[in-house]
């Protein structure tokens, strides 16, 4: 059965088609049922009564049956397979001949034209059939047509395209959801909603829809992050481990029942939970044995390279430490005032604490070069050159 019912835009969905046939026996009785639609249809009914009749004599013969009788209501068919007429083109006339050799299998194959009341059950199975397939491919270009509008750029996103905000349901397309993450991310924050005023966190599970596997494994560690309070944070001071724990997660090596270990190690030894590497919980370095947190500080002021360069490309830039998790801050526009990613607020001056949400030295709140500055094309430039697409520019 063929529909010319349109389901999409006319040039690019002509019509739908479904086959059905029957193996009945004697009594009548439906042995095996046949419907399946027909892929990229572009012939007519005779087609497919063709196409119906050849998947019904393979089903017979994979059944063993070698007497049947072809039932049909199309005269058409009927007509065809005696010989009366001849197909009108080729595509139909290898069908029909195909159809000739199957037949030929049998030990007795007759065909019988019967009022189409006769063969209703097949027209329903085809018609039922037909009626899901039409419905499907109707939601399916519904769903394609249908657009909205992004609340962030203004620009209508197919629907498909569309992040509903898990816990609020406020809806962004997913290119501003990745470059709205990305930057809270790029800032050591967890993202949430970019609805003005929402609260809502964003979840991981929620995000993978539209976040490449960099920035879900920066995100996780993001919440990771977050779930530990900023003065319980301890990080694996071995450069291929860098796992972060909690105070409460560090494995004391005292506790190991074969521990090498003296007595006067346990206030400040530990180990790490993932590479189970010694460290000093004290200095942030790996263990310094036999030797105390004072002697190997004034030993090595710098416990690592990397950590006087840092110091001294702080100095000529003016950066600023926070007091309280040691987060490296560099001031790129706006007031003096400070928000550290570990709540902790102060001046970026002096590096004196602001105390609800007041200074408590006498520095100046802003200098003009830093709140006022132009913009041109090359800042532009500089924005999408840091927020590539491959994520290759975001360090935590």
């Amino acid at each position: 059965m063929a529909s010319r019912e349109v389901v999409g835009p006319r040039d690019r969905d002509p019509s739908v088609a479904v086959l059905a046939a029957a193996i009945c026996g004697p009594q009548g009785e439906v042995l095996l049922r046949i419907h399946k639609p027909v892929e990229r249809f572009v012939g007519g009914r005779m087609m497919v009564e063709v196409m119906a009749l050849m998947e019904g004599l393979d089903a017979a013969l994979g059944l063993g049956i070698r007497s049947v009788t072809i039932i049909t209501g199309y005269r058409p068919l009927y007509n065809h397979m005696l010989g009366i007429w001849r197909p009108s083109g080729r595509n139909l006339a290898d069908m029909i001949n195909q159809v000739l050799s199957v037949r030929r299998k049998f030990d007795q194959c007759a065909i019988s034209l019967v009022e189409p009341s006769q063969v209703s059950y097949v027209v329903k199975l085809a018609t039922d059939s037909l009626t899901v397939l039409i419905t499907k491919a109707r939601a399916a270009n519904a769903n394609m047509a249908k657009r909205e509008n992004c609340a962030i750029c203004m620009e209508d996103a197919d629907i498909t395209k569309i992040l509903v905000v898990e816990g609020c349901a406020h809806r962004f397309c997913f290119s501003c959801m990745k470059e709205h993450v990305k930057v809270k991310l790029l800032n050591g924050m967890l993202p949430g909603c970019p609805q003005d005023g929402c609260t809502t966190k964003l979840t991981v599970e929620g995000s993978k829809i539209f976040l490449s596997p960099r920035l879900l494994g920066i995100m996780v560690q993001r919440v990771r992050e977050g779930q530990i309070p900023p003065n319980q944070k301890v990080y694996c001071p071995y450069p291929k481990c860098s796992a972060l724990m909690s105070l409460r997660e560090v494995m004391h090596p005292m506790q190991e029942s074969s521990s090498k270990y003296t007595a006067a190690d346990a206030a400040t030894l530990r180990k790490c939970v993932k590479c189970r590497g010694s460290f000093c919980i004290n200095c942030k370095v790996p263990w310094h044995d036999r030797m105390t947190c004072y002697d190997y500080k004034r030993r090595y002021p710098h416990a690592r390279p990397e950590d006087a360069k840092l110091q001294n490309l702080a100095r000529q830039r003016l950066w600023r430490q926070c007091v309280k998790c040691k987060h490296m801050i560099e001031l790129a526009e706006g007031c003096y005032h400070m928000i550290c990613v570990c709540g902790f607020e102060f001046c970026y001056t002096c590096g004196k604490e602001w105390k609800e949400k007041k200074a408590t030295c006498s520095c100046p709140l802003w200098d003009e070069h830093n709140i006022i500055r132009e913009v041109d094309e090359d800042d532009d430039d500089y924005v999408y050159d840091v927020y590539d697409e491959d994520d290759n520019d975001f360090y935590y």
